[in-house]
């Protein structure tokens, strides 16, 4: 459980007394904030790096899932008011389900005018104007088959029972609030959007990750990397550069 007066929201990962800017990553279904600690590692000095961290895993296994891609987004957007209030840059940056959890936050930051110095990177996804349907995985062995072809989850964690056990209820949620999202078509961010794509992504074809240009009313940028679906584990120090370039760079 996390420590109290700590905000169960937000893992940190790399702290920084003053920071220059702040990172926040969003994880993909199934995923939690630990996945990115080897990413934070990577950051130069002066980058405050945190992860934020969904209900019913790790050390908030046990509270009840938030069954919505919307939810997540209305339940963390207050945790990330203070930071965006901040004079450094706030990056939120979301890999496949995060990126939609990631833009809807940003969505709501707008609401309050406290996006001045935000800025979005969306990881193998397809922009809001480019739906692709989700396979809809009715079983749990359909879930698994998905994942597997995906890559990014170890093969000693699927095919471990107990793992499974455990793991298997945050995939079901997570899958059914993937599948469940309508994004809005021609919804904006006025933040600068840096879209990361796998160059065999099964999952996005380039011109659905190009399709993020229309969404933001700022700065675009997209970047192809070499990969499938989880590219950014094979190009962790290309990530971290381009996240940071993002912060840096004013993109308006």
């Amino acid at each position: 459980m996390p420590v109290e007066g700590e905000d169960p929201w937000i893992r940190p990962l790399r702290g920084a007394a003053a920071p220059r800017a702040r990172v926040l990553f969003f994880p993909h279904a199934g995923g939690s904030a630990s996945f990115y600690a080897p990413f934070a590692r990577r950051f130069p000095e002066g980058y405050h790096v945190a992860a934020v961290q969904y209900p019913g895993r790790q050390e908030r296994f046990g509270e009840p899932f938030v069954e919505t891609v919307e939810g997540l987004a209305d339940r963390v957007a207050p945790s990330l008011r203070r930071w965006a209030a901040e004079p450094v840059p706030l990056v939120l940056v979301g890999h496949s389900m995060g990126a939609s959890v990631a833009f809807e936050s940003v969505l709501r930051l707008g609401r309050d005018g406290s996006t001045a110095r935000c800025r979005l990177v969306v990881s193998g996804r397809t922009a809001p104007s480019a739906p692709r349907e989700t396979p809809a995985c009715d079983t749990d062995q359909e879930i698994l088959d998905h994942i597997a072809g995906l890559g990014g989850t170890d093969a000693a964690v699927i095919s471990d029972p107990d793992l499974m056990d455990l793991f298997l209820p945050v995939l079901r949620n997570d899958y059914r609030a993937v599948t469940r999202y309508r994004p809005a078509p021609d919804a904006v961010v006025d933040t600068p959007v840096l879209c990361l794509t796998g160059d065999r992504d099964p999952r996005v074809a380039p011109d659905e990750a190009a399709a993020w240009k229309s969404h933001t009313s700022a700065g675009f940028r997209l970047e192809i990397l070499p990969g499938e679906h989880f590219f950014l584990t094979d190009h962790p120090d290309t990530v971290v550069r381009l996240v940071a370039e993002c912060a840096d760079a004013g993109g308006r």
